[in-house]
This record gives structure tokens, sequence and C-alpha cells, in this order.
């Protein structure tokens, strides 16, 4: 069953990343005209700190800043629900261990005493109605 769904997830992946590959290269073939970043927003007309690239340089660049700073912004809202994940799990493995305690403890055989006086039953009296 693992190594399905990790074909699955390969078949997946494969299905997805090749079209995006093939979408970015034309991007990148379609805009190659040199542009000027500048980093100085107080000299337009001679800047202090300015780099020429081709045009997709940038863009792709932006992008995967932002899927970084979005990633990690996701990381990090999502935190309380690791923290939580990590709790329950380790109340599961100490309640797992318990379970197996009360299991090897109920399977070995005791010697059961009967005791001189069996305890008094417990009378009800019928509901009220």
């Amino acid at each position: 069953m693992q190594e399905r769904q990790s074909l699955l997830r390969k078949i997946a992946a494969a299905l997805i990343l090749a079209p995006l590959a093939i979408v970015i290269i034309a991007f990148a073939v379609a805009n190659r005209q040199i542009v000027t970043v500048s980093l100085d927003p107080f000299g337009s007309s001679a800047p202090a700190a300015s780099l020429s690239l081709p045009l997709f340089a940038p863009i792709i660049v932006i992008l995967i800043v932002g899927v970084l700073v979005g990633g990690t912004a996701a990381w990090l809202g999502q935190s309380k629900w690791r923290r939580t994940a990590r709790r329950l799990e380790r109340e599961a493995v100490d309640l797992r261990a318990k379970v197996d305690a009360l299991q090897g403890a109920a399977s070995e055989p005791g010697i059961i005493r009967r005791e001189q006086n069996p305890p008094q039953r417990l009378k009800l009296r019928p509901p009220a109605r």
C-alpha cells in the first residue's frame, strides 16, 4: 500500500511539475529583453545601485521570494497545531504502553480468592412515576 501511494505521488508530481517547467521556460524565452532594476529610489537618472538583467530573472526571483515568504508565514501559523499534534502523540504512546501493561497483567494466570462473605446485593427501588 505504501509503495502504491509513493508511486501515485510521483505520478502526480510529474503531472504538475512538467507543465509548470514548460510554462516557466516559455516565459523565460519570451521575456529575454534586458531591463535595468534600480535599487535607488532617489536617483532615477543615475541610480547608485542598479542591475541590468533579462526581464524574466527579476520576475522569477520575486516569485521564489514570494513562495518562501508565504511558506514561512503558513509554517509559523501552524505551529499551534504541530505542538498539539506532538502532545497528543506523546499521550497516545503513554496510553499504548499502559494498555500493553494491563493486557500483559491480565494474561498472566493469577490466584482467584473467594471472599468469605459475598458482598451484599444492591437493592434498587422501582422507578417513581
